[in-house]
């Protein structure tokens, strides 16, 4: 007789909260880079069965292949070296065979790697294809300040429709850290430059970085967010970021004001670091973000005549409680606005209840032009966020006519006496307003 084995609660978990994750990423297109030293380390397989998997997930791969200690090593077997000036590498006859061959090797590698299908492993059965190709075109970054960087190139043009189609196909796009000219010539490109002209010429949806140092502060804290304009800003008082690292930050912003909504940059060294990024709520890594259209930021007092006129309509529809103008200048702290070219469009607000561990979500409302966009959603994550930072187990409101929003996102209903004791004699037992917890 056999016995079962109860599943793993923390894998369970953990499964279950990536689901909405697994739909988001779905038929997204994301332009992921990393360098040599990556493909020649002892746990890139690791990284090669992370990408077999979201591809499985239905994720539209581009890889972008930098090899940077291959073309070293080949250099260095010749007893040669590639200059480097003013942090442009100068890319002489004798250097460009050495990346051509360098690039080669490693685009062989990985697809080997994404071709395996071994039984008993994390690839079993799977049938991955590849494709790579010409399409970057490249020109030479020509002389600067009287150095000549020879068959070192820069980005010219993507040839997105290509790419597109080979993505659309179900291939996984390989590239190079390489670009061809019309006249046949070959350059070599940094794989940063390369996978962030890629990202913004196919419209990605992210652009992962997997780097070799993490973007830390003064401190040696990972950074977790940033827009551009933060990332200029450090790369301007920053005189210790390595050259990759920079090149990184630096394509990261500008493929941000390209149109890209969404840069990850991540230490590659921390195994498993590309899923802990893409299927948990809080990330691994540094996250570049376009500079926001919309700010969703604590209210103060300038902001109560927005609220309020933002309100009023659903108030007297019923949907929320009156509140005087005197009760929202004294509350006003307690919420959260979405600000849009200085209007307030949406709110929310949160009262913890510290004793009971609870907090309530109250007041949640976003202008009718407005509405199916997301915003609410954006609102109760940022409440929640607030909510966790006080230590408080789970949110609980009162709702009348808006009962399903709530139990879509999570919300289970309850009954009048899981409100903490202060908030229940204030219940009004004629409106009738039924209750909805959610654990955080």
């Amino acid at each position: 007789m056999s016995r079962k084995k109860n599943a793993d609660p923390g894998f369970v978990d953990w499964f279950r909260r990536s689901l909405p994750y697994i739909h988001a990423h779905r038929g997204k297109v994301f332009v992921l880079s990393f360098g040599g030293e990556a493909v020649r380390d002892d746990g890139f397989a690791n990284l090669i069965h992370d990408i077999a998997l979201l591809n499985g997930l239905g994720i539209c791969l581009v890889l972008v292949a930098g090899a940077r200690p291959q073309i070293e090593q080949r250099l260095s077997a010749r007893d040669s070296a590639m200059q480097v000036v003013n942090g442009l590498r100068v890319t002489d006859d004798a250097a460009l065979a050495c990346v051509k061959e360098a690039n080669g090797a490693v685009r062989v590698e990985i697809e080997a790697l994404l071709s395996m299908g071994l039984a008993n492993s994390p690839m079993a059965g799977l049938r991955i294809r590849v494709g790579s190709g010409n399409f970057v075109t490249a020109r030479p970054l020509g002389v600067i300040d009287g150095v000549d960087y020879r068959h070192t190139g820069e980005v010219r043009r993507v040839d997105a429709a290509a790419l597109h189609e080979l993505l659309d196909s179900g291939s996984i796009a390989l590239l190079p850290a390489l670009g061809y000219s019309p006249t046949g010539e070959v350059f070599n490109l940094s794989a940063a430059d390369v996978a962030g002209a890629v990202a913004a010429a196919l419209g990605a949806d992210k652009l992962i970085f997997l780097t070799e140092n993490k973007t830390a502060d003064g401190r040696g804290r990972v950074i977790s967010s940033m827009v551009p304009r933060e990332v200029d800003a450090l790369l301007a008082r920053r005189q210790r970021i390595p050259e990759e690292q920079t090149r990184v930050l630096h394509n990261a912003a500008t493929a941000c004001r390209a149109g890209v909504h969404r840069v990850h940059i991540l230490n590659r060294h921390q195994d498993g670091i590309l899923l802990s990024e893409l299927f948990t709520r809080d990330g691994a890594g540094t996250l570049v973000t376009a500079e926001p259209y919309e700010l969703v930021r604590e209210a103060g007092i300038d902001d109560v005549g927005g609220v309020l006129e933002l309100i009023e309509p659903m108030e007297a529809s019923g949907v929320l409680v009156k509140r005087s103008r005197e009760l929202l200048e004294q509350e006003i702290n307690q919420f959260t606005v979405v600000e849009r070219d200085g209007a307030v469009i949406a709110c929310a607000a949160l009262y913890p209840y510290p004793d009971g561990g609870l907090a309530e979500l109250a007041c949640v409302a976003v202008h009718p032009d407005y509405r199916g966009a997301g915003r609410g959603e954006v609102l109760l994550q940022h409440i929640e966020d607030r909510a966790r930072q006080l230590d408080l187990g789970a949110l609980f409101v009162l709702s009348t006519r808006t009962s399903h929003w709530f139990r879509e996102r999570g919300f289970q209903i309850a009954s009048v006496e899981r409100v903490p004791r202060r908030k229940r004699d204030l219940y009004n037992w004629r409106r009738g307003a039924k209750v909805f917890i959610k654990a955080l």
